[in-house]
């Protein structure tokens, strides 16, 4: 639903796992259909490109009042995974559609995990990920490149959120 890190690698790395994506962000990052949240139903829309069906997992960096929609995308023993909530912390949604269509609720987050934790994720990336950025399989987003001299500027970009994708420094 939003454009940061998480999505800009979990957007080209999916169809490699051979799935394919529907979201709230651009085609060109690699999804097959994107939706603009600011201009159609999501919810009517991922109903429409799956027949009805549903999403078998909705990846939410947003939570808040998103996950009561989210509820209604995901299909049968579909699941939906809380990473961030940039949208609130408290939601209403109905349990009963959860219930019946045998939806998993999960989040995680890197904050409280140990050092020796997050060194693995960074290893396996480092040994599954990374070549395939070196070989130009998946490719980063780059908004915008600063001197180290303008970094205040880059600090400002970051807080206004008016960019997609990474901000880099050069020394």
């Amino acid at each position: 639903q939003t454009l940061n890190a998480t999505t800009l690698l979990a957007v080209p790395l999916a169809p490699l796992a051979g799935a394919a994506l529907a979201g709230i962000f651009g085609t060109a990052l690699g999804a097959d259909h994107a939706i603009n949240y600011r201009t159609h139903d999501f919810v009517a829309e991922v109903k429409r490109l799956t027949d009805g069906k549903g999403v078998n997992v909705v990846l939410d960096m947003v939570a808040g009042d998103y996950i009561a929609r989210e509820v209604e995308c995901v299909a049968e023993d579909g699941r939906i995974v809380i990473i961030a909530v940039q949208g609130g912390v408290q939601s209403q949604f109905n349990a009963g559609l959860v219930l019946r269509r045998r939806i998993t609720i999960t989040g995680s987050t890197l904050r409280p995990r140990s050092i020796e934790f997050k060194t693995a994720i960074a290893q396996s990336l480092r040994q599954h990920v990374w070549p395939l950025i070196e070989s130009g399989a998946i490719k980063p987003v780059i908004h915008s490149t600063f001197a180290a001299a303008d970094a205040a500027r880059s600090h400002a970009l970051m807080e206004s959120n008016a960019h997609v994708g990474k901000i880099v420094l050069t020394w």
